[in-house]
């Protein structure tokens, strides 16, 4: 397996820090891999076996463990000797009330915990407020592009870019899928990943009781990557003489999406009157393999799905993102990182010279001096007036 330096780097300067690592991400997305990967440079470090704790509560052997008694019990068992301890816990919302137990271990004794789940609010609970100031948070995608031809070639797969990335557009980034070149065989470890995030990760977590609309508004809400979504338009496209869905269990089960980190709800950003505006967000679905998989056939379809890669690639890269709006239009993505900002279009081929304009002029009424990029799969350059084209491939290996 490939190391996941893109987040090793990022968590790396917390190894020893007394806050608490959280590790979000959707289901098999390799946050287990990255808790492997860690443990590996602990141990790599000096420390030794003895001082790390590792469980993953996925696994059967630990199903008692679930119990926050029995969890405070096996650990305080565990320690042996002194010096400082590693825990790291796998999927830790399968344990009810965990935040109590981990928050008197992070108090009491001289302990770096981290913690992996598959919900992007695993500490938004009530009992969270216990560990509220001590935590640092760290979101796993599947594999950007980049990760995803290293990946390749650890398995001995040589192949143009071009190809590769064609690959990527249809089957996305879960390890589990990368690791297969059977189209039979990807659809089928695809399949089998929905079904279990949205059985496991919304409709058991969240008690749904209309598992068929909550189907429904997922798949709709995939196909429908980098449009802007609106609980009524779902709500009346969805209804029919049997299922009535409302706008309001639409937004809920929306939410619920959005924490099991399917799809991103993103806000749009007035950037003149510099403030987020209310129910005008897109959304985006985090992988592309689930958008093959649940798509409709739409109208340049091609441009909704690297504009959806390109903001799972900003995400990736730990940019907070929104989209821009103007008095005149739309920027595709305002993305802001520590002292860093950046503004980005988004196309797929800048075909004719209306399509560039479009593009370039998207910028002409901002004002500031960020850097500001057009990203297409164009192999000319056309940058201009300042503004930087970049191809597509080029910026997604590290342009």
């Amino acid at each position: 397996m490939i190391n996941r330096e893109l987040y090793l780097s990022k968590i790396r300067p917390f190894y020893d820090s007394e806050l608490v690592k959280v590790i979000t991400g959707i289901r098999r997305c390799g946050k287990s891999t990255v808790m492997q990967q860690i443990i590996r440079e602990l141990q790599a470090s000096g420390v030794t076996n003895t001082d790390i704790l590792y469980i993953n509560f996925e696994d059967y052997q630990y199903k008692n463990l679930c119990n926050p008694d029995l969890f405070y019990e096996y650990i305080k068992n565990w320690f042996t000797g002194s010096g400082k301890k590693y825990f790291l816990f796998d999927e830790i919302q399968n344990v009810t009330e965990f935040e109590l137990v981990i928050n008197s271990f992070r108090a009491t004794t001289d302990a770096s915990i981290f913690l992996t789940g598959s919900n992007s609010r695993l500490l938004s609970g009530e009992l969270a407020t216990h560990l509220t100031g001590r935590t640092v948070q760290f979101r796993i995608m599947p594999f950007n592009f980049k990760e995803y031809v290293e990946f390749q070639k650890f398995l001995g797969y040589e192949k143009p870019h071009e190809d590769m990335f064609a690959d990527y557009i249809r089957w996305g980034g879960f390890p589990l899928v990368c690791k297969e070149q059977n189209e039979e065989v990807k659809k089928v470890i695809l399949s089998n990943i929905y079904d279990s995030i949205v059985l496991k990760d919304v409709i058991m977590r969240n008690k749904i009781a209309s598992p068929r609309a909550l189907e429904k508004i997922l798949e709709y809400v995939i196909a429908n990557s980098s449009t802007t979504i609106s609980g009524n338009t779902i709500a009346s496209v969805l209804s029919d003489k049997v299922l009535k869905i409302s706008a309001p269990t639409v937004y809920d089960y929306l939410k619920y999406i959005s924490d099991a980190c399917i799809c991103d709800i993103v806000p749009r950003f007035d950037i003149r009157g510099k403030k987020i505006l209310a129910f005008s967000e897109k959304t985006y679905v985090c992988d592309t393999g689930l958008f093959y998989l649940k798509k409709n056939r739409v109208k340049d379809e091609y441009n909704y799905i690297i504009e959806t890669i390109c903001y799972n690639e900003l995400i990736s890269r730990g940019y907070s993102v929104y989209v821009g709006k103007t008095y005149k239009g739309e920027v595709d993505f305002i993305a802001q990182r520590e002292d860093e900002k950046i503004y980005i279009q988004v196309a797929y081929l800048l075909a004719d010279e209306s399509t560039v304009e479009r593009e370039f002029g998207a910028f002409d009424v901002i004002q500031d001096h960020y850097p500001k990029y057009v990203i297409s799969t164009d192999r000319i350059t056309l940058s201009r007036n300042g503004i930087i084209h970049i191809n597509l491939i080029d910026w997604l290996i590290g342009f």
